[in-house]
């Protein structure tokens, strides 16, 4: 027999590198579980896809797998509808420099809201109850012609700096000095650090310190007045985070930047930046399907569902709370204890009772009521969303308990002869001015308490990730995408190595030069 090698022999050696390449570049692509469907799952899931490169070694992008425990996305961004009517029922507000929000409308192709006159910055009316009479009110004149709105925008000004003074002034720099600082998160991403800690990616911007001290403490330093604190800035502070002024200071500051100009939305619902992120980033998508346990087994994590499926990732993220969830960790994880504060969001049509504020008339109620931090008082805020006639109003309420019927019913109107024209009575039924009136309990944000401790991005050291790590510094939309993008450049530096991270690919995704200049 012969000792020379066959022909197949020597066909198979000669092209043993090609079939392992082929065997290579034809293996599974790693799988991405995100557990979450809000802004920072979404998030996540667009990042990694933007900024993945393939390589050699990586040829694949991942797959990527999103869990919603609900029936629609969104997470804290949804809507309700009521008279006909869509309103934001969560998150509801978009600062004009939230650049990743404008990025993802203009990619999106989805419509900014122009705002209806009385949801106007410089024509709502505005006023501070005090649980007995309003200790503010700025001036109302219902006219539509632009020149009077101009001259009641005015004259409402001098109200108000005739009561706060200079005070304004220095709040709003303390406001734009830590917006300046938060836009370093926008910086190009080749320059940009990537963060394995909360604390490191505040120090990196210049605002950790404010996450040591409070709110109240860093208004006190720059000599606000005391009115001012007392009033307005608690307002403001118990509508957007339904908390005093005794939370932390950056939290604090990005409230007081929820108040200002040029705020704006999607029309239709900011839900649609969460869902048309999914669909762009070739998500599998599985609603109603709760994620019980997370199991790491050495190469991968184990998800188990309450539907009893179980999939396998090799990158786990988890971009919702921990705290009211009930996922088990093997092995365990530690997070520091938090607490979330819950909002009630409650949506009546119907027409306030002007006996309730002391006052004859619904037209001398302001479009927007704050209340002063006052244990007694049952609610945060109550505002105009929608004018439908007269005598039909659209309202929404916040408040940190439940609003129950009977203090609904000393809030708005009892109107038989209204009542009966737009909803005919039975002669046995319980007469009230509520037509509609939904409830809804979030559980929006972190209750904020300086010095904030804040859970590590990574979990375990390992490849499970934690975007909401990030909600003890602020908890907003934008808040949220600036996380996620910190944690899918986190994932991309980490498990794929010298597939992450390719400046072209970061290039292709910086943000346009007018969306930066933009002033909606």
């Amino acid at each position: 027999m012969s000792s020379k090698p066959s022909f197949l022999v020597l066909l198979i050696l000669s092209f043993q590198p090609l079939i392992f390449c082929l065997y290579t570049n034809s293996a599974s692509p790693p799988t991405v579980c995100i557990i979450g469907s809000g802004i920072g799952g979404s998030s996540v899931a667009h990042f990694l896809r933007r900024y993945f490169h393939p390589t050699h070694s990586q040829p694949n992008p991942p797959n990527f797998k999103i869990f919603e425990r609900g029936s629609v996305v969104g997470g804290r961004m949804a809507t309700v509808s009521i008279g006909g009517e869509t309103f934001e029922a969560g998150a509801s507000i978009l600062h004009p420099k939230n650049y990743h929000a404008l990025n993802y409308t203009k990619l999106l192709g989805l419509k900014v809201k122009s705002r209806p006159s009385s949801e106007d910055d410089d024509t709502m009316s505005f006023g501070i109850w005090d649980g007995k009479k309003f200790v503010f009110k700025t001036l109302q004149v219902d006219s539509k012609f632009p020149l009077v709105q101009k001259i009641v925008s005015f004259v409402n000004s001098f109200y108000l700096f005739f009561r706060y003074g200079f005070s304004l002034l220095k709040m709003n720099s303390f406001v734009e000095s830590t917006v300046d600082s938060f836009l370093k998160y926008y910086e190009s991403p080749e320059t940009r650090p990537i963060f394995e800690t909360v604390d490191g990616m505040l120090k990196w911007a210049g605002l950790y310190n404010l996450t040591t001290r409070t709110l109240q403490d860093e208004l006190i330093d720059i000599k606000l007045s005391p009115l001012l604190i007392e009033e307005l800035v608690t307002v403001i502070t118990r509508i957007n985070y339904g908390q005093s002024v005794y939370i932390s200071g950056l939290a604090g500051a990005v409230s007081l930047a929820g108040s200002g100009g040029g705020l704006w939305s999607i029309e239709g619902g900011n839900w649609q930046m969460a869902a048309g992120l999914i669909n762009s980033s070739d998500v599998s998508l599985h609603l109603n399907e709760e994620i019980e346990s997370i199991s790491y087994l050495g190469e991968y994590y184990e998800l188990s569902s309450t539907k009893g499926n179980s999939y396998s990732c090799e990158v786990t993220v988890i971009a919702t709370p921990l705290d009211e969830v009930n996922i088990q960790f093997e092995p365990l994880v530690s997070i520091p204890e938090r607490k979330l504060q819950h909002t009630y969001a409650t949506f009546v049509r119907g027409l306030l009772n002007p006996a309730y504020f002391g006052l004859g008339t619904v037209a001398e109620i302001p479009e927007l009521v704050g209340t002063l931090e006052d244990p007694d008082l049952p609610f945060s805020s109550i505002s105009v969303l929608k004018q439908h006639g007269e005598k039909d109003v659209t309202y929404k309420v916040f408040s940190r308990e439940p609003m129950t019927d009977a203090l609904l019913d000393s809030i708005f109107r009892i109107d038989t002869q209204c009542f009966t024209l737009l909803v005919p009575l039975h002669p046995f039924r319980t007469k009230s001015a509520r037509l509609q009136t939904i409830r809804i309990n979030w559980g929006a944000y972190p209750h904020y308490k300086a010095p904030e401790v804040f859970a590590p991005f990574i979990l375990d050291g390992q490849q499970l990730y934690y975007v909401n790590a990030f909600e003890n510094a602020a908890s907003t939309m934008e808040t949220s995408a600036v996380a996620a993008e910190n944690v899918a450049r986190l994932i991309l530096s980490r498990y794929f190595s010298e597939a992450s991270l390719h400046s072209t690919n970061l290039e292709s995704f910086s943000l346009d030069a007018d969306i930066l200049h933009l002033d909606l």
